[in-house]
């Protein structure tokens, strides 16, 4: 195990972390661990990235400040001028409270990130770049061909072709894996995406400009935005030398459907102490003991005791246990939805931005997107129960999208207080009975 002894942690030693996401915050530069790291295993809060913590305790003659030589500090702990006063950085004229260089005699004090010398080798390699990449001392305002930002700072530039790029992208991981796909992405420029229909990023649907880097899966023609992948939402905290294929589910015996795929006939819940078969009879009035929802056709799991009444669906049956805290209707969802209240698919967008709901206004960061109109759909609203019951009446409602006249009066059957028609609602048409959503299902309907 690679341990290394780090000048500002003198208590513990470091350990290395190969290839390992943390998307933690580095105390040596202020940026997100999105890579091989170095991490206290007794003080969780002590983490930095490989090249922040194998940083040379001194320079000497720097480029900058070539007559003395600098020591590398901790600007955030470290007193070097009279109480109340600051130095700043002599690139960004900026104090940060990051890890510095630092020149006693003359007071002279440069970030590690302005006065890196060259971009680190894991950064080279992250940019497909096959030229030297030489930083230009001077404070400016350009345009990163890596992420299409303008920014100021101080880039790295190459002289052969004029490429140039942030310090901070100079940290982007090279490969890394997201929640919503099997496969690890790689680290891509536009030149290398020429043979890909993909237009839209894979994370929040919205268009990808290929002009620039993105993430990709060549296996699935899987893109996505740079800040989308490595978004905390969206990064998987994993070990990417460990990445296995999941385990198949073993099973007594399997049950061919129409569409090629197989179900057990009978498996065994870690919910329920009792085996469960599959079924076709439906129940009166049954609900799932996963979802907390209606019991419908065509099939479902019961307990093999008949007296026991405990019934899940065949979707249910793929939750597992864990410390997500994620219900189980939610879970289950698709990344692609195909719903009754639109006539174009729905992508499931992330974005660190709220996104409006169309039909009950509220706003999430996480929301179902048509690509080809405006329309956006809650989580909310997109896990809303086609069939509902409720035990104040004897007959089944159905989910509406549009009032069930032209009366432009519109009431709840149950709480008799008036609806919007804008507002999906729940109908029994067998006895013209309508009820707001929230009425029949109550305020959590996913709770037993």
């Amino acid at each position: 195990m690679k341990q290394l002894q780090h000048f500002n942690h003198p208590e513990h030693p470091l350990v290395f972390n190969e290839d390992r996401i943390y998307g933690k915050i580095c105390l040596g530069c202020g940026e997100r661990i999105l890579g091989p790291s170095y991490s206290c295993k007794e003080c969780d809060w002590f983490r930095h990235h490989q090249s922040c913590a194998e940083l040379p305790l001194g320079l000497l003659h720097h480029p900058l400040h070539p007559l003395h030589p600098l020591i590398l500090i901790d600007d955030g702990t470290a007193h070097l001028k009279p109480e109340g006063e600051k130095s700043n950085c002599e690139v960004c004229k900026e104090w940060r409270g990051e890890y510095c260089y630092f020149c006693y005699r003359c007071n002279f004090k440069l970030h590690i990130k302005c006065g890196s010398l060259a971009p680190t080798t894991e950064a080279t390699k992250v940019h497909h770049h096959h030229h030297t990449l030489t930083p230009y001392w001077k404070l400016m305002t350009f345009t990163c061909d890596l992420c299409g930002k303008e920014d100021k700072g101080m880039p790295y530039v190459c002289t052969s072709c004029g490429f140039g790029i942030h310090t901070r992208c100079a940290n982007f991981p090279g490969r890394l894996k997201v929640v919503r796909h099997n496969h690890p992405l790689n680290l891509i420029h536009s030149l290398e995406l020429h043979q890909s229909n993909s237009q839209l990023c894979q994370l929040c649907f919205l268009k990808v400009d290929t002009n620039y880097g993105l993430y990709y899966c060549s296996r699935c023609d899987f893109v996505a935005h740079l800040d989308c992948a490595m978004s905390e939402g969206n990064m998987e905290d994993i070990n990417l030398l460990e990445l296995k294929e999941e385990e198949s589910v073993e099973s007594k015996a399997m049950l061919e459907n129409e569409d090629g795929t197989e179900t057990a006939t009978e498996i065994k819940h870690f919910s329920h102490e009792h085996h469960l078969k599959l079924t076709d009879e439906v129940p009166n009035n049954k609900i799932c003991d996963g979802c907390v929802r209606a019991i419908l056709p065509p099939s479902f799991y019961s307990c093999v005791k008949s007296n026991c009444g405990f019934f899940l669906h065949i979707s249910c049956y793929e939750c597992d246990i864990c410390d997500f805290a994620l219900d189980v209707q939610c879970s289950l969802t698709s990344n692609t939805l195909t719903h009754a209240c639109h006539e174009h698919p729905l992508y499931l967008s992330i974005t660190n931005y709220e996104q409006k709901c169309s039909i009950c206004d509220s706003k999430e960061d996480q929301v179902f997107r048509c690509t080809t109109c405006e329309f956006v759909l809650d989580f909310k609203c997109a896990t809303l129960p086609q069939t509902a019951w409720n035990n104040q009446h004897e007959h089944p409602f159905t989910l509406c999208y549009a009032p069930e006249d032209d009366s432009n009066e519109y009431y709840c059957d149950i709480c008799e207080e008036e609806r919007d028609p804008k507002q999906w609602f729940y109908y029994c048409a067998d006895c013209s009975f309508p009820a707001h959503s929230k009425c029949i299902l109550g305020d959590d309907p996913n709770r037993k």
